[in-house]
């Protein structure tokens, strides 16, 4: 750790001891969030840790780097591409940060081989709701570190955690699988997953009966034709796969590692044409192109917390075992017809309990909504979020903390176990930080206003309410 960053802890954990001693409950503030429930801080219970945002070192020999939480994924790759290494998970959003990769238990097409990002970890370091600062690893306070894991900061301040990389490669040369029913797609993603070609896995349900699996391999040499999705008139990711996937029954491409990794940020995966509809803008390609700056998701989540949007589409991961993955998929088309889906195997996580993927099963999959039924009103859309809820529970599933959730307390804790997280609390001194339910749980119905959304889309505005 260099001066400087010993220096920001030092007066970090200072500010931390304050509240502690003063008895006053604090929010930590960060600078951007990728939460889409509406976010507000009050200066004198703010702690800003938005200056943690640096990679302090990389280490080319052992392949790790000691990175600070802020620190966003497309910040990380850049720096670590340098050595001529990569993170073995990265998150198709290029703004998640590290902190929010580890303490949201985020996941992408690497993960049912690596699991979530915070599976790459080695150590946390820690400032305690004391103000006091404490390191954890798998064998050091080990209780700590796997249940920082999906916490939400919950248990205490991240200040740095060392993460292991891996060689990377100059392309991903992609497959694409056509598939025609829920039971095909979850049938092939298990087979690729068992034969150990790949390095990428994910799908996209277009309809009940039209699908595309994807499957990626790191590689150095552009075999099949390149494509690429990170320029403005490059197509949107999930539009150029339907496309491919009418006129092909498997095909193959190249892919520049980049724009393969972050192949979502530009549309959000399938959010930014809501907006079209909403300002009653044609979607077409030149459209995309020419209003391609504020369509990448750094934006679009500005628009989506000014607006308060999230609360009439709704844009949610959800986590069940494969075996029970095409009854939750029927599920939601009947209830509420809305495509495309989004598949994603994953590892399953028995060490951390709070994390969505922690589930008895072989493989987990990862089914992601991310918005196409607007409701026309709050109750509606509540009313769809709670029998979402419902049938997850039933089925043994669980949702991603980053959106909205209408769990009563009671339900909330026979889901996860909350004597193990009230001990864990108590013994790090957690007990004067918001607990994850509190976190996470929705608390108003914050108004629609798309000319304040539009504003802060457009000129860059701040992201979170500061009051």
């Amino acid at each position: 750790m260099d001066d400087s960053h010993n220096q920001l802890v030092e007066d970090l954990s200072r500010q931390v001891k304050d509240f502690h001693e003063s008895k006053t409950a604090f929010l930590v503030y960060h600078g951007s969030t990728n939460s889409t429930r509406s976010l507000s801080f009050k200066r004198d219970q703010m702690l800003d840790v938005s200056q943690l945002n640096r990679v302090l070192s990389i280490d080319p020999k052992k392949r790790i780097a000691i990175v600070e939480p802020n620190v966003a994924m497309d910040i990380l790759l850049d720096q670590t591409l340098e050595h001529g290494l990569m993170p073995p998970v990265v998150m198709e959003f290029p703004g998640i940060t590290v902190g929010g990769g580890i303490q949201g238990g985020a996941g992408e097409s690497s993960s049912f081989k690596w699991g979530c990002f915070n599976r790459l970890s080695n150590w946390h370091e820690m400032i305690l709701a004391d103000g006091s600062t404490i390191k954890t690893s798998p064998k050091d306070n080990a209780d700590l570190f796997n249940g920082t894991a999906g916490s939400y900061g919950s248990l205490g301040v991240l200040t740095a955690s060392e993460i292991k990389l891996i060689p990377a490669k100059k392309y991903v040369r992609l497959d694409y699988i056509k598939v025609g029913s829920y039971t095909q797609a979850v049938t092939k993603i298990d087979e690729i997953v068992s034969n150990g070609k790949y390095d990428y896995i994910d799908g996209i349900m277009f309809s009940p009966n039209s699908g595309t699996i994807l499957a990626g391999s790191l590689c150095d040499e552009a075999v099949v034709p390149i494509q690429r999705f990170s320029r403005s008139h490059d197509p949107w990711f999930y539009l150029h796969v339907e496309n491919m996937s009418q006129k092909h029954e498997i095909w193959s491409e190249t892919v520049p590692l980049k724009d393969y990794l972050f192949r979502y940020d530009r549309g959000a995966f399938w959010t930014g044409r809501y907006p079209f509809e909403r300002a009653g803008i044609p979607f077409n390609r030149f459209t995309r192109w020419m209003l391609d700056p504020l369509l990448h998701t750094r934006k679009l989540y500005q628009a989506l917390q000014a607006s308060g949007a999230a609360q009439q589409y709704i844009v949610q991961d959800m986590a069940v075992s494969s075996d029970k993955t095409v009854e939750f998929i029927e599920y939601l088309a009947k209830q509420l017809n809305t495509f495309p889906l989004w598949l994603c195997p994953m590892l399953p996580d028995r060490d951390s309990p709070l994390l969505c993927n922690n589930i008895d099963c072989k493989q987990v999959i990862n089914v992601g909504i991310w918005a196409g039924t607007k409701f026309a009103n709050h109750k509606a859309f509540v009313e769809a979020n709670r029998m979402i809820e419902t049938e997850l529970h039933r089925l043994g599933g669980k949702k991603w903390f980053y959106a909205h959730s209408y769990y009563t307390e009671t339900e909330f804790w026979k889901i996860y176990d909350k004597q193990w997280y009230i001990n864990l609390r108590k013994k790090y001194k957690a007990d004067s930080l918001p607990t994850i339910y509190d976190k996470i749980r929705v608390k108003d119905q914050p108004p629609v206003n798309i000319r304040k959304a539009a504003l802060k889309t457009i000129f860059g505005l701040s992201k979170l309410t500061i009051k």
